[in-house]
Formats: structure tokens, sequence, C-alpha cells
């Protein structure tokens, strides 16, 4: 009977240390989505985090492939998402602005960033820009994006073209800029500024060497105003340089 009270409390003991061990797994399963995905969002991909799996593998490349060579080149950062929905969000826009600034797109690129949102529930896009991509990509082309790519591949369920055709219309858009670099429009403002105070100050220095004889020293210099002041000077005197003994 003692061998059998023993074995049955190592049973016990057994069953309560893997009854731990599973509890304590279930608890990092749970755990590992909701810190992966805090604030509502899920973690990034990459260039391409098509979390509504539409995208097969051929549009998925060149998609990425067009944003990894406009940041290489430009130093932009274009970003990729697709979404089943948007909750809690009222909106496409809503939850693509939110999403821009959670995952920090552009920020390192000194606000030059992109995001391209995929909505497939209702199918619709959206394109969150930075702040020094909206002189770029203006409202007309973002619209024509629309018009062209985007309203008749949707329709169809055709995500992949329609998502591709865009980034390459952004990227096109994009190619001149230079990241770290002031732009053209910046480098001609300066230029500008610069050509007009070299003017002014041109101008302003024959005005006063032209200036009347009553405000202009050369005069006052050769009366003796500044160095014949009766201190012997050049030729005072104790004789200057050529003086007696």
């Amino acid at each position: 009977m003692k061998s059998l009270h023993t074995l049955r409390r190592r049973h016990i003991r057994r069953c309560a240390l893997w009854g731990g061990i599973l509890a304590l797994t279930l608890c990092l399963a749970t755990e590992g989505p909701t810190s992966a995905a805090e604030g509502g969002f899920p973690n990034p991909l990459g260039y391409v985090s098509d979390y509504a799996e539409v995208l097969d593998g051929k549009w998925t490349e060149r998609i990425r492939s067009v944003c990894q060579d406009l940041e290489r080149k430009t130093g932009v950062e274009m970003v990729v998402v697709t979404r089943r929905t948007i909750e809690p969000y009222a909106n496409v826009r809503e939850y693509a602005g939110a999403l821009y600034k959670y995952w920090k797109i552009g920020t390192v690129q000194q606000e030059h960033g992109v995001l391209v949102l995929a909505f497939i529930e209702k199918p619709q896009a959206a394109v969150t820009l930075g702040r020094n991509m909206i002189r770029v990509i203006s409202p007309a082309l973002l619209q024509d994006i629309r018009r062209d790519y985007i309203d008749p591949n949707f329709k169809v369920g055709g995500y992949g073209e329609g998502l591709y055709r865009t980034v390459v219309a952004l990227a096109s858009a994009s190619q001149d800029i230079r990241v770290g670099t002031p732009s053209r429009a910046h480098s001609g403002e300066v230029a500008f500024w610069l050509t007009v105070f070299m003017i002014v100050t041109v101008l302003s220095f024959f005005w006063w060497v032209t200036r009347p004889e009553k405000r202009h020293p050369f005069p006052r210099i050769q009366r003796g105003e500044f160095w014949g002041t009766g201190q012997g000077g050049f030729g005072g005197n104790l004789g200057g340089f050529g003086g007696g003994d």
C-alpha cells in the first residue's frame, strides 16, 4: 500500500508539473500576438505587409522591388499594406494616418515617407505622405492614380496589379528626391536671396563712396583730422622718419 501511495503522489506531481508547463505555453502564445499588435496595429513585414493575403508572390516581389529601388536611389521609404478590416477606425484614411505614425514611416528619412494602404473588405485605398513628400506628390496625381489604377483593378479583384502600378507612379514622381540634400526649390530660394543680398551690398558700397563731400572721409584725412593731430605723426615736430637729431 505504501508503494502504491508513493506512486500516486509521484503521478500527481508529474501531472502538476506538466500542467504548469502547458499553462505557461498557452500564456506565451496568447501574449505574443497582443504585444506584436500593441495599439491595434501589427508589426511591419518589410516593404510589403500583405495581412489580407491577397497578393501572390509575383506581385509581392514586383512591389517590393520598386520600393527597394526607390529607397536605394532617393532615400524615400515607401511601404505597402493590405488589411481586411480597419476597426476600430471609421475609414481607411484615419487608419492609414494612425498606422503611418505608429510605424514611424519616413522618420529616419527626414519625413520622406509614403504609405499605401489597401482595404479589402470594402475595396478602397489610401496614400499617406510625409511632410516633405507633399510638394512632390500632388493631389492631382493621387486622383489620377485612383482613377487609372486603383478603381478599375480593385473592382475585379486585381489588387496586385493595382498596387504595383500605384507604387510605380508614386516612385516615378519621387525619382528626383535625394534625402539629405536640399530640394531644387529650396536651393533656388537660397540662390535668389543670396543674389539680392550681394546686389544690395554692392549698391550700398558705391553710395557710401560717392556720397556728398561733407560726409566723405578722404578730405578730412587730407586736412589732417585723422593723422595730422599735432602730435608729430609722420612729419610733425619730432621729425618723423626724416627728422633731425
